[in-house]
């Protein structure tokens, strides 16, 4: 049995990681037009974006959630990565209340990476942060460095890399505070399909070795298969889940 083939079935015995239980969000507006009973203020309006949702993702899961504008994701994305807090509804992470916690790490569409570093220094950014000794940081650093195939790279200048390459440092700064969940969202839509269909290959590989619970939005359905072992698919007039799609298909296995 291959190292992919095991993972997968590994990981249908493993523990929900992140779960939401009738999770909604209501944005409420004032209409132009109409009066209410007391003829003295606009109507008030209401806009379902997430409506009793509810989703449950296993540790060590690769969940990518597709749908049209419109359709929630990003509301979506934005309350389980704790940006926006007002909504109805429990969520839970590694069976504990949803908090502020450095346990989810985001990954945006826009690496957010500081030109003035190098890779190395970027990388080690969080560990420093958290005090971390230097002499272990240097071995963690190195080691994620490595996992996204930039070792030759450590000491470059962000703004010498192309897109695709800071990306792929995103990734190692991110893995490196080992979150339990990796949020990421439409990281590479600005990019080209050759550079896209290079790092799917290597996120999965980087995914099959780091073993983490990941949650990837994208509007791209071709995406969102290649990459998830579910396929998550939200339509806006449910504000919810439309479909549900596992993924059977062979992943790379990262020994070869």
């Amino acid at each position: 049995m291959s190292t992919s083939e095991a993972h997968k079935v590994t990981k249908l015995a493993r523990k929900t990681m992140l779960k939401l239980e009738n999770v909604s969000k209501v944005y409420y507006g004032k209409s132009h037009v109409g009066r209410d009973d007391n003829n003295d203020s606009r109507l008030f309006l209401e806009h379902v974006v997430l409506n009793n949702l509810n989703l449950s993702i296993g540790e060590g899961e690769f969940i990518t959630i597709v749908g049209r504008s419109g359709c929630g994701k990003s509301t979506l994305f934005n309350i389980v990565s704790g940006v926006d807090r007002s909504y109805i509804g429990v969520i839970q992470i590694d069976g504990k209340p949803q908090s502020t916690n450095i346990d989810r790490i985001i990954i945006f569409q826009e690496a957010v990476l500081f030109p003035w570093l190098t890779v190395y220094e970027n990388v080690e950014f969080g560990l420093k942060a958290a005090k971390l000794p230097k002499n272990k940081r240097r071995d963690i650093v190195m080691h994620y460095i490595e996992l996204v195939q930039l070792t030759n790279f450590a000491n470059t200048f962000i703004h010498w890399l192309s897109g695709g390459m800071k990306q792929k440092v995103a990734i190692a700064r991110a893995l490196v505070l080992d979150p339990k969940i990796l949020l990421m969202d439409e990281p590479f839509a600005a990019l080209d399909i050759q550079t896209r269909t290079i790092l799917y290959n290597q996120l999965l590989q980087t995914y099959e070795r780091t073993n983490k619970t990941i949650l990837f939005v994208t509007h791209n359905i071709n995406e969102a298969v290649a990459l998830g072992d579910r396929v998550i698919v939200m339509y806006p007039l449910l504000a919810n889940v439309w479909k549900e799609f596992t993924v059977d298909l062979p992943s790379p296995d990262p020994d070869n």
